[in-house]
């Protein structure tokens, strides 16, 4: 290697290292031109474009880093089957990166844990169970392949022996997020044959341990914060967007996490003029690019708006089909309807309702990520479900005429005339087959990837009573 790629080299690591995203990309493009020959430097060019949602051309770097000959090829295949599965609405190629990845390492736990999940976002159960059983043959102690195999496990006498697993696993010593993965899964199977007490003991060890896992450094729930935000928001959004043709809208469905989002996106998603689009990330994304927010989004003007809008429409290009409109199923997208509404004027918003405490219960019974510390505690989330309702009745008042409310309890009730008034609202036709969701064979990546494989029911509506004297000092509250 010369002197001057070496400097490149050199720069171009720095600049990855320091965070510079941008820059990192384009000193390592033209350390790539004059040296094309270096695999690692390729597969740090695939990680940078990655960060910065340029999928496709991380996709073709990760390959020239194979070509190259890099080493730990399974670790690149993993990389590309992750973007083309959670970015680009690819899961049969995500699938076959995934199978390479194992040719090459066929011992290698990452590539199975997410073969599994990949196959439970395809609703294939059995494939999920035999896989998560093959991660465990590779590693027996793995809290997370256990924790895994007993989310796809439905049958009591197989229920029965995984619960037995949980227990003995969960009797050793464990890191806080190991013995986080493992409690969640055993009050699932618990709650499945209506050990309640003990699986709400479990529940609550569960997030314990989830909180514990996070670290000191993690700050939890900040009550005071979440209200100055809704203050905020409240402030800075005081008149409606003007109307007008923004090109191709979304249909936002929105609400609280655990509210029936999934299900109605399902539903929708069997209609020949809907595609679903699952849970983005791009408003987030942008809201968090967006300095201060969420007052500078009133007042900006027409080319960063359409700078945004192009960000957004850019990100939901994956899932779009001739003629279609795409659904964006993001729940906590209720924060930032002002923002959704300065990009597409005319867009409808479903808004997903359920019973409060059954809600809350639910949010509680989920093994969520830091950023929704509020619900590893039910006080703290009926907090947030407060707040929820408060800057809810503020868009509601601001859009009356944009925003559908679909209540869950209603939905599973009586599916049909629910649907018919979305519909109506939308501006679609009833199509027969929409209540046959459970049979399509879409991918789903949420927590409910099973309970929408399955006909419509009403077993989760009034779930609350099950927890009654659990749930007690949680309803004094409330009525308080």
């Amino acid at each position: 290697m010369d002197r001057e790629t070496a400097t490149l080299l050199e720069r171009a690591g720095a600049l990855r290292r320091a965070g510079r995203v941008d820059e990192a990309i384009a000193a390592y493009r033209a350390l790539l031109e004059r040296e094309p020959g270096l695999p690692d430097s390729w597969y740090n060019l695939g990680w940078l474009q990655r960060q910065a949602r340029q999928y496709e051309a991380a996709l073709r770097s990760y390959g020239e880093a194979l070509k190259a000959g890099v080493r730990d090829p399974e670790e690149v295949h993993l990389n590309r089957a992750v973007i083309l599965s959670d970015h680009l609405a690819r899961p049969a190629e995500a699938q076959a990166e995934l199978e390479a990845a194992l040719q090459w390492r066929p011992d290698y736990l990452p590539a199975l844990l997410n073969l599994g999940n990949l196959e439970e976002d395809r609703g294939n159960r059995d494939a999920a169970m035999a896989t998560y059983q093959r991660a465990l043959q590779v590693a027996p102690d793995d809290a997370l392949a256990l924790s895994r195999l007993a989310g796809v496990t439905d049958s009591q006498s197989d229920a029965s022996e995984i619960i037995g697993r949980l227990k003995d696993a969960l009797s050793r010593e464990r890191e806080p997020a190991e013995r986080a993965d493992l409690a969640f899964a055993l009050g699932r199977l618990l709650d499945a044959r209506a050990d309640y007490d003990e699986a709400f003991a479990a529940y609550t060890a569960a997030n314990r341990a989830s909180r514990e896992s996070f670290g000191a450094q993690f700050p939890g729930y900040d009550r005071a914060a979440q209200e100055g935000f809704v203050d905020r928001s409240i402030t800075a959004y005081r008149e409606p967007a003007e109307n007008g043709d923004a090109g191709a809208t979304p249909i936002f469905i929105l609400g609280m996490f655990r509210s029936g989002s999934t299900l109605l996106e399902q539903i929708l998603g069997g209609h020949s003029r809907i595609a679903s689009g699952g849970e983005l990330d791009l408003i987030q994304a942008l809201a968090a690019d967006i300095e201060p927010y969420p007052e500078a989004v009133p007042a900006a003007d027409g080319a960063t708006t359409e700078r945004w809008r192009n960000f957004y429409l850019g990100g939901l290009a994956p899932f779009a089909r001739e003629g279609c409109f795409v659904t964006d199923k993001r729940p906590d997208n209720f924060l930032h309807v002002g923002l959704i509404k300065t990009l597409f004027p005319n867009a409808k918003i479903v808004h997903t309702r359920r019973n409060r405490l059954d809600n809350l219960l639910s949010l509680y019974f989920l093994h969520l990520d830091p950023a929704m510390a509020y619900a590893l505690d039910l006080e703290d989330a009926a907090h947030w479900y407060g707040q929820y309702q408060r800057l809810m009745a503020h868009w509601t008042a601001l859009y009356p005429g944009d925003i559908f409310d679909v209540d869950y309890d209603a939905l599973v009730h009586e599916p049909k005339p629910a649907i018919e008034g979305l519909l109506g609202f939308l501006g679609l036709d009833w199509e027969d087959g929409l209540l046959d969701f459970h049979r399509g064979k879409s991918a789903v990546k949420t927590a409910s990837v099973w309970q929408v494989r399955q006909p419509l029911h009403a077993r989760s509506s009034g779930r609350w009573r099950n927890y009654r004297a659990q749930l007690e000092p949680l309803t004094r509250l409330l009525e308080g």
